[in-house]
């Protein structure tokens, strides 16, 4: 091939493109060794998608000249960039074997590098892996706050913040051997789906505990446990049903990202003169009137001062961070991804992203957070979506903030014409706004805000009904952890409030909560009430894939059904401190041709549809007969 090289302007700095072999001749001192980094460290033959980018870091490997030797690879193009410290290597694969073959680096006729590639067989099925649905409950827990299996991981010679369990703030030492031994507990109540907050290396001097400033996107912080602990936790959750659910963040990374001494290129952030804040303000991006300014800001704006805003423009970020995520998908065989401030990154490529991930994983679950209560914004970024911009996201689920915004009100405040449970029937009566409102994921609490038995007014009765709804009503339902134990807190106070240890997760806890023993009997309530209805609703198609049917709630009485082809489920929600007669002549839309009910959660029957004495501040789920 003829040597090549071309220029090209674009953003603030000039970008060099050299075709495949062609290299600089330079003089100095060659550098033998491996490269310091090579990302993805290894692919896999017989993807979908049959073009690789390949990132080569090392000192000024920039200017050598690239060599590939393995049947059906070949080199389309080779970019260096402003740093002369990368090469981004653009492979074709689509007629490779597997294999392990080098890939050689050289200047003056002298390998100065050089890099054994490997190309993987990929597992069968692999493609077309079940991924989280809407058969199945999440159970979300913080790594850092759950559970300490392995206390030697807690301190990490080299890494910027140690442990420090006495800091609200600082690292706590809860890791993936903890989550491991304790994963009973999660299954045991029902749950089929765990969303872990971010496992990925975060080493940062503070705040690290949260994982939302990744400083290298192919690693598990060695403080959990590293790649091989994150593998056993997917093999022995899947060894008791329950899927794994990564948590990513595409939009930012952590200010000490391993190339944050050494940017590839000078568009690789979106930088502002001076430090720029994103103003948080979401509706400045679908707004028909809104200014250019006001987006830019959104979406560009730093979302803190350790978290530096990636620029999804760029063409090999971009194609980094879409790999990146694949290479998950295939190498740990998670079957989930829930994406982290998905309005705040570039929307048109979290549009590429989404449509790269499911033509690879056509079965894959993507759910966006998307942090507006209002239904007209929230279905926006739900795939599907016929928008008036003509914006489709792709992402098959998004979380339902409005339920969300719902339900801490719903159960504990004064009824009347739009209060009270109103609340809740008036936003699903606005579902004609999703293309598909089955799919949402619809909580009451996470790790970013107040708990919901706070919200609920620490009534376990009131939250009794809140998980009930949560469990029956369409979406497919999350629960944080430490619901089940009462756990109650404020946002405003601080994060730390919110994120609690799991008492018994530490060797050394004065309690165990892990040990039904070791909880009080309102604890116990609540976790037999979560396997109840997780159990049930598991067992019940008509609840997780039926349709729902709803009525207008009288005197804060508000009853629905879940019904399919076979089966009928009525609920009742009581929200009142008094007991309620129902006359279900008013139903009969929804219980004809049956003639009695039983109570999956009491046992109790009732024969007949004639009148109903609902009990105070209770919920009924009717299994129809």
């Amino acid at each position: 091939m003829d040597n090549v090289m071309r220029f090209l302007f674009r953003g603030s700095g000039l970008r060099f493109v050299l075709v495949a072999f062609c290299f600089f001749f330079v003089t100095g001192t060659a550098f033998s060794g491996e490269p310091g980094r090579v990302e993805p460290p290894f692919w896999w033959a017989g993807m979908m998608h049959t073009e690789l980018q390949v990132l080569v870091y090392a000192e000024d490997i920039g200017y050598a000249r690239v060599e590939v030797d393995h049947p059906g690879v070949k080199v389309k193009e080779v970019t260096a960039v402003e740093s002369p410290n990368y090469l981004f290597l653009w492979l074709d694969i689509e007629n490779a074997a597997p294999g392990i073959f080098p890939i050689r680096f050289s200047r003056d006729g002298e390998v100065v590098y050089e890099y054994q590639y490997e190309l993987r067989e990929r597992e069968p099925g692999s493609r077309y892996r079940e991924g989280v649905n809407v058969s199945d409950a999440i159970y979300l827990l913080m790594p850092d706050r759950f559970a300490n299996g392995d206390p030697s991981l807690d301190d990490q010679p080299g890494m910027l913040e140690q442990s420090n369990r006495q800091d609200p703030s600082g690292r706590h030492g809860g890791d993936i051997p903890g989550i491991i031994n304790n994963l009973d507990h999660i299954a045991g109540m029902g749950f089929t789906a765990l969303w872990l907050n971010p496992v990925l290396e975060n080493d940062q001097p503070r705040y690290s505990y949260h994982g939302y400033a990744i400083t290298d996107f192919y690693n598990v912080d060695a403080r959990f446990g590293g790649n091989e602990a994150y593998l056993d936790l997917i093999e022995t959750a899947g060894e008791k049903g329950v899927k794994i659910i990564k948590d990513l963040i595409l939009n930012h990374c952590g200010h000490h990202h391993w190339w944050m001494e050494d940017l590839p290129t000078g568009d690789w952030l979106n930088q502002w003169d001076e430090f720029t804040r994103t103003t948080y303000r979401m509706t400045s991006i679908t707004d028909p009137h809104g200014s250019q300014y006001d987006y830019e800001r959104m979406v560009k704006g730093w979302f803190d001062t350790n978290m530096p805003d990636l620029n999804q423009e760029n063409r090999l970020l971009a194609r980094y961070l879409k790999q990146n995520s694949v290479w998950w998908i295939e190498y740990a065989g998670i079957h989930g991804i829930r994406m982290d401030t998905q309005p705040y990154a570039d929307r048109f490529f979290m549009s590429d992203w989404a449509k790269y991930i499911l033509h690879e994983y056509p079965y894959f679950m993507i759910i966006g957070e998307a942090w507006m209560g209002i239904p007209a914004m929230v279905s926006y970024y739900q795939g599907g979506k016929d928008n008036h911009d003509g914006y489709d996201s792709y992402f098959p689920s998004v979380f339902d903030f409005a339920i969300y915004d719902d339900i801490g009100l719903a159960f504990n405040e004064e009824p009347n014409w739009s209060t009270g449970l109103m609340r809740l029937y008036n936003t699903l009566a606005q579902d004609f706004l999703y293309p598909d409102p089955y799919n949402l994921v619809i909580f009451g609490d996470n790790h970013d805000t107040d708990r919901i038995f706070t919200r609920v007014g620490e009534d376990p009765g009131n939250l009794k009904l809140a998980l009930t709804f949560l469990f029956t009503t369409r979406g497919i339902p999350q629960v944080y952890t430490g619901t089940e134990l009462l756990e109650s807190a404020f946002e405003h106070h601080g994060h730390g409030e919110l994120r609690t240890n799991f008492p018994g997760g530490w060797p050394g806890d004065p309690v165990n909560k892990f040990n039904r023993g070791e909880r009080t009997a309102e604890q116990n309530l609540i976790v037999d009430h979560i396997t109840n209805l997780a159990h049930f609703r598991r067992e019940t198609p008509a609840i997780y894939n039926g349709w729902l049917l709803q009525f207008v709630p009288e005197d804060n009485v508000y009853v629905y059904f879940r019904y399919d082809t076979n089966d009928t489920v009525m609920v009742v929600l009581n929200s009142n401190n008094r007991d309620a007669d129902l006359d279900l002549e008013r139903f009969r839309e929804g219980w004809d041709g049956y003639t009695a009910a039983e109570d999956v959660l009491t046992g109790e029957v009732y024969e007949g549809f004639d009148t109903w004495t609902i009990p105070a501040n209770q919920g009924l789920v009717l299994k129809l007969h």
